[in-house]
């Protein structure tokens, strides 16, 4: 189909269907839905007429060959000129298939894998008649008390953006139009919801433009630079606007400078909250700031339908603001095939071979595999097979290790841990006990878990938070693990053995209680549909842990939001240590595991850290390199870290910055070179007055294993370039 029959489709559309294509509604509303029966309640609590179902443009949560064929099919048969739905869903990290969250993945620091996870639940998605995914979520997070931490990967925007570019690649492929096994990538929450006053979700986000730009949006730019179809807006505020509402944030910067003309879709019920925001006074007002703001599909809220066409008709909103918006869904339409092709990858028979297949299992292995992170180990793991092993803990033999948004993920399809760890050893090796709940204790299973561990050389203890406690409005302030689980660790280490401990969490913790009492501490996140045979595979020494923290552990709750790259102050606290200097009384100024961190079986050297030359200008490059040796027993893969530090800006520079990372795997004894290209544009920063330049002047290189260690290397700029 040509772009002219797609505005011939949109001339014939009168007012009252373009509008109607504007609104996003849940499958409920649909003939041909499994829920059909419940049409009549939702229309009339919401206030809209069978018309407007029949003219809708997209669908949310559908998926489901069979269900999602009857739903367009019956829209077909009702829509005057045939125009196709949509089908939307949040598919984040799997779609049956589940792998470990977000979170997580930027711990693997492997964006091959990352790109392979989203390209799996692309198929599982499109066999299943999805089209479209809410997703990448690649907000920046620095706040561990809230709740949606986990569906990003991490707290640096370099990394954020490696890894935005890698599940849109995955999720889109190279050509939508001709491959029916991805789907449209949906880019959000547009902009910095990961940014909320305390940690709490919905809540006001304040930021200077110059902070915005350099650390919240360059994840999102990439996602876009790589061919993100779709950007979905956030619920918080920008510089006090709404993002719904916000002109400057999606129509100036988004469309006019950034040249984005793909789809803006609001979240959830976002464009009325303006109303509770305090920008619009009414559902009208509310429509009208929207559609100028650029917010082309409105998701379960009803101002455009009931509001939009009166507003036009009244002159309030230039039509032409509607006919854009209603073209750019119609093309989205047309680039993925649905005018010749509304059934759109949506195959029951496919479905039954795609979905968990064994192929898909093992691949969301390998990257649980590679997503766990180390944390301590005196000389506890991995266990030998031969040893008696208490698996104790509330996750000992728990469903629940999937995460928030496995939306489409059942339990019952989960690995369990206590079935991974039976593949490794013998049964009379193995006892078990919960010896709690998640937040309360059980009668009588402290006792029990006592006289298990009695049984046993080593305690393994598998804890962490339920995964209701993370995810999108789950916000926590005390972010301990629960009082129960840590009297759970005291008690048994009272015995006196080895303690491992297994976390199983959707943000960072105060690990207070837990690290300072275990010998042994994995973080295994939500892990997914595998995750008890990933978990079994590092704990028995099958597989190596290579994960490397995303986001800070904080010290205390006390700290944060607390993270790396921070800026220097005026009174920096430097040893020793002086009265009047930034700094707590009575904890330390950094966090307890910083970004970059990770341990694993064996160990690596950093030797002979070199820099090409000591000056460049702007039209050359640099290298700096460094050998990394493999000193230990077995082999291991390394995550080789590059920082850089800008010594004197126009503006006050982070203290180190990642620039670049290599994940490198060598055998015991090996040794590898390691090098990394310095540039000009590399050091650009945005200055006061926003432009985007390098300065000529000091820079120090850093190379190593996370972002507190490495050798400094020193060179310096002596021209730079400009690019406004």
């Amino acid at each position: 189909m040509t772009k002219n029959k797609v505005e011939a489709i949109l001339e014939e559309m009168t007012r009252e269907e373009k509008v109607d294509q504007l609104m996003q509604l849940a499958t409920l509303f649909y003939e041909g839905s499994r829920q059909k029966g419940k049409i009549t309640g939702p229309m009339e609590e919401m206030g809209i007429e069978l018309n407007t179902v029949h003219n809708s443009g997209s669908v949310l949560g559908g998926a489901g060959a069979e269900e999602v064929k009857s739903i367009q099919k019956a829209h077909l048969e009702k829509n005057r000129l045939g125009i196709p739905l949509l089908m939307m869903a949040d598919i984040i990290h799997g779609f049956k298939t589940i792998f470990p969250v977000p979170l997580a993945i930027g711990c693997s620091w492997d964006t091959d894998l990352a790109e392979m996870s989203a390209e799996i639940a692309a198929k599982e998605a499109s066999v299943s008649g999805v089209h479209v995914t809410f997703a990448p979520m690649v907000d920046l997070v620095r706040d561990p008390r809230w709740g949606r931490v986990m569906e990003s990967t991490g707290e640096d925007s370099f990394l954020n953006a490696s890894f935005a570019k890698a599940f849109v690649r995955g999720f889109q492929g190279e050509n939508l139009e001709t491959d029916m096994d991805r789907v449209a990538a949906c880019v959000k929450h547009f902009a910095a919801y990961g940014a909320p006053a305390g940690g709490r979700d919905y809540n006001t986000v304040d930021m200077s433009e110059r902070e915005l730009r350099e650390s919240y949006l360059p994840a999102y730019k990439a996602a876009l630079d790589e061919g993100c179809e779709m950007v979905m807006t956030a619920f918080n505020t920008v510089d006090s606007i709404p993002a719904s509402a916000n002109k400057k944030l999606m129509r100036h910067l988004l469309r006019d400078e950034w040249g984005f003309d793909g789809v803006i879709i609001s979240d959830w019920g976002a464009v009325k909250e303006t109303i509770a925001h305090g920008v619009a006074a009414d559902e009208a007002e509310a429509a009208q700031k929207a559609i100028e703001a650029g917010v082309d599909i409105e998701m379960m809220t009803t101002c455009y339908v009931k509001h939009l066409k009166r507003l036009v008709e009244e002159g309030k909103v230039d039509e032409h603001l509607l006919d854009d918006s209603v073209l750019r869904i119609l093309k989205l339409k047309e680039k993925l095939g649905l005018f010749e092709n509304p059934y759109r990858g949506a195959d029951e028979e496919k479905e039954k071979e795609l979905i968990l297949c064994e192929s898909h299992r093992q691949s969301a292995r390998e990257l649980a595999v590679k997503s766990c992170v180390l944390l301590k180990n005196e000389s506890v793991l991995p266990l030998h097979k031969e040893q008696k092993v208490a698996l104790i803990g509330p996750f000992a033999e728990s469903g629940d290790l999937l995460g928030p948004w496995s939306w489409q993920g059942s339990k019952e399809d989960a690995v369990k841990l206590s079935d991974g760890f039976k593949t490794k050893t013998k049964g009379e090796n193995l006892f078990i006990s919960r010896g709690c709940d998640i937040v309360t204790a059980l009668e009588g299973e402290f006792e029990k878990a006592v006289e298990t561990a009695r049984k046993a050389d080593v305690i393994v203890l598998a804890l962490g938070e339920h995964s209701k406690m993370s995810g999108e409005a789950k916000c926590r302030a005390d972010i301990r693990l629960p009082e129960v689980q840590l009297e759970l660790i005291k008690k048994l280490k009272e015995l006196g053995k080895p303690v491992s401990v297994i976390l199983f969490n959707g943000r960072p913790l105060d690990l207070h209680g837990v690290i300072d009492e275990a010998d042994a501490v994995l973080e295994a996140w939500y892990p997914g549909t595998e995750g008890g045979h990933a978990i079994a595979d590092l704990v028995y020494g099958d597989k190596n842990p290579s994960g490397k923290l995303s986001m800070s552990f904080p010290y205390s709750v006390g700290q944060v939001p607390v993270y790396y790259n921070a800026y220097t102050t005026g009174r920096p606290k430097l040893e020793p240590v002086t009265e009047y200097v930034s700094k707590y009384l009575d904890i330390p100024n950094e966090p307890l595991l910083q970004f970059g961190f990770g341990l694993s079986y064996t160990t690596f050297s950093y030797n002979e850290p070199q820099i090409s030359a000591d000056a460049f200008n702007s039209q050359e490059t640099l290298s700096a390199s460094v050998t990394v040796t493999n000193t230990g027993d077995v082999p291991g893969e390394e995550v080789v870290q590059f920082y850089v530090r800008d010594v004197t800006g126009e503006v006050v520079r982070p203290l180190k910055e990642l620039k670049g990372f290599k994940k490198m795997y060598l055998e015991p004894g090996q040794s590898e070179k390691v090098s990394f290209t310095v540039s000009e544009e590399m050091l650009r920063y945005h200055h006061s007055d926003l432009t985007f330049k390098s300065d000529p002047g000091e820079f120090v290189a850093f190379i190593g294993p996370d972002s507190n260690t490495g050798e400094p290397l020193n060179f310096s700029l002596t021209s730079s370039f400009q690019r406004v």
